[in-house]
């Protein structure tokens, strides 16, 4: 096995010149929270420190029913069975391990998006499997297709695959015995359009998968809405018969979310008031660092929902690195996302307000402007 170096180690030399800004570095090249962990969230993880015994690898029954309750009230999902819930350490191993869970290897095939998050491919090749690249059925030809990713809203292009995509998809899968997972965890950050005021579809909506979740999982992370990144906090929710597949693999491996995090879930998922709070922190954000952004001369594209800007100079998108880094500013080029990306930048919205200020202000005084 084979496995791609760590795309954001390339970044050193770029954040090194950053660094040299007289006014500091604006890190908006990673996605991770920096706002408080909710006081809600917190104390339940105080209230459940004292945990000597091992806790439950499927999590407790209250647990699940509230991941279930949270897809009802949140995500137009009002039928998830808690026996089809299992809480992950963060949505990444999920991503990374899931078809390895899934008992697949040589001679399968696991498709993901043409511009994608890395690790998708990364899980493939852990399992042995062939990681294939497609933007739709189409694109898969005769391949044989063991297990399908979706991700909406995308990381990093912020696109949103409506509800009339996700259930051609899920006929097509089901037509093929083809496990369909999608990686949803931005769905409570919608921007623009449609998804500005109404939730952003998720795999399991009745609409789309017909009242029924066989062959489809959700998977979901609470880092983004209740800045739980440090807390490694995560589900994935949907078909009961393939989450107890995934649990018989993970009982074996120790694969535990510790008591302490699985109160914490607990307690921000019944609390929504927070995820408001937050979204709007970010709302603003967006709204300092778009305008900025197009005034030094980036258009873009998609970004209609999520934690990200999906930018682009019509330039190589190591050249806006560089450009942006020379004004202070680290940004994550689109070619960490594939060959799909290789004119783009990923802008995050994760730094406080200052250091958004700081950017728009470089950003609109032409310090990073595209005329060269």
């Amino acid at each position: 096995m084979r496995l791609p170096d760590f795309p954001w180690d390339s970044l050193a030399g770029a954040a090194a010149l950053a660094r040299e800004h007289p006014g500091g570095i604006v890190d908006l090249s990673v996605g991770t929270p920096v706002d408080p962990t909710p006081d809600v969230v917190q104390q339940a993880l105080r209230e459940a420190s004292d945990a000597p015994g091992y806790p439950q690898t499927w999590g407790t029954p209250d647990l699940r029913e509230a991941v279930a309750a949270w897809y009802a009230r949140r995500r137009g999902v009002p039928d998830l069975d808690p026996d089809g819930v299992l809480p992950t350490i963060g949505s990444k191993e999920l991503v990374a391990w899931l078809p390895t869970l899934l008992e697949l290897g040589a001679g399968d095939v696991v498709a993901h998006p043409r511009v994608a998050y890395p690790t998708y491919d990364v899980g493939a090749r852990i399992a042995g499997a062939t990681p294939l690249p497609a933007d739709g059925t189409a694109q898969l030809g005769p391949a044989r297709v063991s297990l399908l990713w979706l991700n909406t809203p995308s990381n990093p292009t912020g696109r949103v695959l409506g509800t009339p995509h996700l259930a051609k998809v899920v006929a097509w899968a089901r037509a093929r015995g083809v496990v369909v997972a999608s990686d949803e965890c931005y769905a409570e950050l919608g921007w623009e359009g449609e998804w500005a005021d109404q939730p952003v579809p998720s795999i399991l909506d009745p609409e789309v998968c017909g009242g029924s979740h066989e062959g489809l999982l959700s998977v979901y992370s609470l880092s983004k809405q209740s800045n739980l990144a440090g807390y490694r906090a995560a589900f994935v929710a949907g078909d009961p018969a393939l989450v107890q597949r995934l649990l018989a693999v993970r009982k074996h491996a120790g694969m535990i979310v510790p008591w302490p995090v699985q109160r914490a879930m607990k307690a921000a998922l019944d609390d929504d008031a927070h995820v408001a709070e937050q979204k709007e922190r970010y709302r603003r954000r967006r709204d300092v660092l778009a305008p900025a952004l197009r005034e030094a001369g980036f258009v873009i594209d998609h970004s209609e929902a999520g934690l990200y800007l999906w930018a682009t100079a019509d330039e190589p998108a190591l050249t806006s690195v560089d450009r942006l880094a020379r004004a202070g500013i680290l940004v994550a080029p689109g070619t960490f996302y594939g060959p799909g990306g290789a004119r783009h930048v990923r802008v995050a919205l994760t730094a406080s307000d200052e250091r958004i200020a700081a950017a728009a202000q470089r950003l609109s005084g032409g310090d990073a402007s595209t005329s060269r």
